[in-house]
């Protein structure tokens, strides 16, 4: 046995070690900084009332603050809407995380689920939920393209169509920041102890039955830990608890 080779490749084997912990290590330490970075977007009395209350964020805090209209959205497939379908051919569950992959195999039977988008923070290990966007960009909140799986394949979806129009004379406004948002979460609305988990920006919608067009405007979702979620709708800054889902100053 070359003693001499086989301690070289021990050194390289260590070395190579190393250099993948101190990457993990460099890659930890930068998101912590970048969280605590998050945090610091926070007014001071928001800070303190996150420690008084023992609450975490744990998801990135959005500085972007773009102008969006409201809009308005009708349903289109009337009593169609709402039932499961079984797909002809079943499609390999995997494909969920390959959105193009995804909307090659689903075409025949879904031709407009490449205008949607999988919502992780929404979904279950047997119920893929995803929303339409809109402008291509902005997912429709509670308005759901549900895909259904079983033995990693998915066999069936529930679908309520909907078609998105602007409203006449609707001005796009500047949203409200998420920093804000989240501010008056934490003084008036999350419970003791909440862990926020995401924070993204599309619109909230509500599905009723109904063929006249539904109002609806930009909003934050704050979803905790707990599953639960909260809306901020973005123009003025009413905030609609998953509990009563009435508006709140």
């Amino acid at each position: 046995m070359d003693w001499g080779r086989v301690k070289n490749v021990l050194i390289y084997a260590f070395l190579l070690l190393n250099l993948v912990l101190g990457y993990q290590l460099w890659n930890d330490l930068r998101e912590q900084v970048d969280s605590n970075l998050d945090i610091a977007s926070l007014e001071n009395n928001i800070q303190k009332a996150m420690d008084d209350k023992q609450i975490r964020v744990l998801a990135k805090i959005p500085s972007d603050t773009p102008e969006l209209p409201k809009i308005a959205y009708r349903i289109v497939n009337g009593e169609q809407g709402g039932k499961m379908i079984n797909l002809q051919t079943t499609v390999d569950s995997k494909l969920i995380f390959a959105p193009r992959d995804l909307a090659s195999a689903l075409k025949t039977s879904l031709p407009d689920i490449g205008n949607y988008r999988y919502d992780e923070a929404a979904s279950s290990s047997s119920v893929f939920v995803l929303h339409p966007l809109v402008d291509g960009k902005w997912p429709l909140f509670k308005i759901d393209l549900r895909l259904y799986n079983s033995n990693q394949k998915i066999i069936s979806y529930r679908l309520q169509a909907i078609e998105v129009s602007q409203l006449q004379q609707e001005k796009p406004q500047r949203v409200l920041s998420a920093s804000k948002a989240l501010g008056n979460l934490i003084e008036n609305f999350l419970p003791v102890g909440s862990v926020v988990t995401e924070v993204e920006l599309g619109y909230y919608g509500e599905v009723f039955d109904s063929d006249a067009h539904l109002p609806a405007a930009p909003a934050w979702r704050f979803m905790l830990e707990s599953g639960k979620e909260y809306y901020v709708q973005g123009i003025n800054g009413d905030v609609i608890s998953p509990n009563t889902e009435k508006a709140k100053e």
